[in-house]
C-alpha cells in the first residue's frame, strides 16, 4: 500500500505528517510526504527515513521577514499554491492508493486525488477552520464580515466566500483543465464532510463543537529519543530547571523585544532561562550565566526538565509541554494560538497571558501562577492523560480506508 500525504505550512504542520508517515512505514505500507522544501523540514524528514517531495515555495521565504504577509500576499500565495498542487501532487500520487492532506487550505489535493481515483483524507490539528453554530469563523484575507453580524451561520457563509476568493477561480481553471467540473464552495469542498482531528481530546475535545462529522485520531506525535547537546545538559545540570521562551516560527508575528521582557520576568522569579532562537532569531540580552540559547532540540525531552515554557501557543508545542507535564505560559499571536491558550488555562495547566505583546510586569505575573505548585501538579496529571498513539490510530484508519476504496 502506497499514501501520500502532503501539507503547506510550518514545522507544526510537517512533523505530524512525519510522525503519521512513520506509523504507516511500522504498519507496511510506504508512505512519501509533499511538503515546503526549507532545509529545516528536510532535515526532519530525512532523520526519520521519510522521502520528501518538494511543494511550493518554502515557508520560510512568506512568513520571516520584517512585517507579516499582507492580504495582498495571501491572493498572490493562494493561486500559486493551487498550481504547485496540481502539478506536483499529480505526479507524486501516481501508484498511491489514498492522499491526505492538511495545512493551509489544501485546494487542488482533492482534485487531484478525485481525478485518480484514490481515496481523500483532509485532517487537521485544531477546530479553528471548520465550521460550527458554536463560534464565528477566525480570520482570513479577504471582504471581513460587518461588526454588527453576529448569526454563526451567517459568518460561516461569509467564510467560505472569503475562501472562494482566495482559491476558486485557480482551482476550477484547473478542475476544467483536467475534466472535472467545477466546485461552488471550495472550503466545504476541501474540508470534506468528515475531517480528520489530529489532536488530543483532552487539549482540544472535538464533541458537540463542530457541525461536521469529525474523526478524532489523536495528536500525531513523532517520537524522539535524540540526546540533549552536552552543553544544554551541563546548563541544565548546573542550577535549578530554567524558563523555556520560544516562538517557533513566528518571524514577523513575535512580540517586539520578547527575549528582554522573558529574561528580565525570569530573573524576577529566580529563575535561569533557556532560549529557543527558532525563526525569531531570540538571543541574550547580556552575557550572564544564567540564560543559554538553544537551536533545534528534542523538545520531548528538554520540556521535562524545565521549570515552565512560555511560547506562541502552537498545537505542537502545547501538546509536547502538556504531554512532559511542564507548566505553561501561552503568549497567543494568530490563528489557533488563541485556542490553545485558553484551553492551557482551562485545564489549570498554566496561564494564558492576556494581550500579545507581554510586559516585565505581566510576563512575570504569570510566570508567578505557572510556577506555584498547584499549577506544577495539575500540568504533572494531565501529563498522564495525553496519547501518544494517534499516529498509528490514524495510519490504521487510512489503510482501512484506502483498502475499502481500492477494493470498490
Amino acid at each position: 500500500m502506497r499514501v501520500l500525504l502532503t501539507t503547506w505550512g510550518s514545522r507544526g504542520d510537517v512533523e505530524p505528517l512525519a510522525a503519521l508517515a512513520v506509523a504507516l512505514r511500522e504498519l507496511g505500507a510506504e508512505a512519501r510526504v509533499c511538503a515546503p522544501p526549507d532545509k529545516e523540514f528536510a532535515t526532519l524528514l530525512e532523520r526519520v527515513g521519510v522521502p520528501l517531495v518538494p511543494l511550493g515555495p518554502t515557508v520560510h521565504s512568506v512568513v520571516a521577514n520584517p512585517n507579516p504577509p499582507t492580504a495582498q500576499d495571501a491572493f498572490q500565495l493562494a493561486p500559486a499554491l493551487v498550481t504547485a498542487r496540481f502539478d506536483t501532487l499529480t505526479a507524486a500520487a501516481e501508484g498511491c492508493h489514498a492522499l491526505l492532506a492538511t495545512g493551509l487550505m489544501p485546494a487542488g489535493a482533492r482534485d487531484v486525488a478525485e481525478k485518480l481515483g484514490i481515496r481523500y483524507v483532509l485532517a487537521c490539528f485544531h477546530l479553528l477552520g471548520l465550521p460550527s453554530r458554536h463560534f464565528p469563523p477566525g480570520r482570513r484575507p479577504g471582504t471581513p464580515s460587518p461588526q454588527e453580524e453576529t448569526d454563526n451561520r451567517v459568518l460561516w457563509e461569509q467564510d467560505a466566500q472569503r475562501v472562494n476568493a482566495l482559491y476558486g477561480e485557480a482551482l476550477n481553471s484547473h478542475r476544467a483543465a483536467i475534466g472535472l467540473p467545477p466546485v461552488d464552495n471550495v472550503r466545504d469542498h476541501v474540508l470534506t464532510g468528515q475531517p480528520w482531528l489530529a489532536a488530543d481530546p483532552t487539549l482540544c475535545p472535538s464533541q458537540g463543537r463542530t457541525d461536521l462529522d469529525v474523526v478524532q485520531t489523536g495528536a500525531w506525535i513523532l517520537p524522539d529519543d535524540r540526546p540533549l547537546p552536552d552543553e544544554l545538559e551541563a546548563f541544565l545540570d548546573t542550577g535549578t530547571p530554567p524558563v523555556y521562551v520560544g516562538f517557533g516560527s513566528m518571524a514577523a508575528y513575535a512580540p517586539k523585544d520578547i527575549a528582554r521582557v522573558a529574561i528580565e520576568a525570569s530573573r524576577a522569579q529566580g529563575r535561569r532561562v533557556l532560549l529557543a532562537r527558532g525563526w525569531a532569531g531570540l538571543a541574550p540580552i547580556d552575557d550572564a550565566d544564567d540564560c543559554f540559547v538553544v537551536g533545534e532540540v528534542n523538545q520531548q525531552a528538554l520540556f521535562r526538565r524545565v521549570a515552565a515554557v512560555v511560547h506562541h501557543g502552537g498545537a505542537g508545542t502545547t501538546t509536547t509541554a502538556a504531554r512532559a507535564g511542564a507548566p505553561q505560559v501561552v503568549v497567543p499571536q494568530i490563528a489557533d494560538q488563541p485556542y490553545w491558550a485558553a484551553r492551557v488555562a482551562e485545564l489549570g495547566i498554566g496561564v494564558a497571558h492576556e494581550g500579545s505583546a507581554p510586559t516585565v510586569e505581566s510576563l512575570s505575573a504569570a510566570l508567578t501562577t505557572a510556577l506555584t505548585p498547584e499549577t506544577q501538579a495539575r500540568a504533572r496529571a494531565v501529563a498522564g492523560t495525553i496519547r501518544a498513539d494517534g499516529a498509528t490510530v490514524a495510519a490504521k484508519l487510512l489503510l482501512d480506508a484506502a483498502s475499502q476504496e481500492f477494493r470498490s
